[in-house]
């Protein structure tokens, strides 16, 4: 039984590749830092291998600008929940380096955020997250 949960919450203004994009870049994110996120590689019927999939269902919610701030503000203060998001800052960006740079001179009310993943307890992700629409 899987007692964590992973979310996905996109900015409901975002244009549909944009979100795409930050939902992709999130599941990377997360994946990175939770190696039991990733399930082991599987054979088919023939002996095809399959690389591993998300072990976690994903539900992927809608957020306004401010609903993300104010939910990555919370999770953050979480011990027990991880927090990957996704800014205006990184979308713009040509390099890491780019990014990297102009986010540590930006004061953290000026960060416009594009989504957020979040994993940890069920409970807990289910208390930030609940009153949040499915994106659609």
């Amino acid at each position: 039984m899987l007692t964590n949960k992973m979310v996905v919450v996109i900015a409901a203004e975002a244009p549909i590749g944009v979100a795409l994009n930050t939902a992709a870049l999130l599941g990377v994110g997360l994946g990175h830092h939770h190696d039991q996120v990733v399930g082991p590689d599987t054979e088919d019927a023939a002996g095809n291998p399959h690389t591993g999939m998300c072990a976690y269902p994903i539900p992927v919610l809608r957020a306004s600008a401010d609903q993300l701030h104010d939910l990555r503000t919370a999770a953050a203060a979480r011990d027990d929940v991880t927090v990957h998001d996704m800014h205006q800052i990184a979308q713009r960006a040509r390099t890491y380096e780019q990014m990297s740079s102009t986010v540590s001179g930006t004061k953290p009310d000026d960060v416009e955020y594009l989504g957020l993943a979040l994993f940890g307890p069920r409970q807990t992700v289910d208390s930030l997250t609940g009153a949040l629409a499915l994106y659609r």
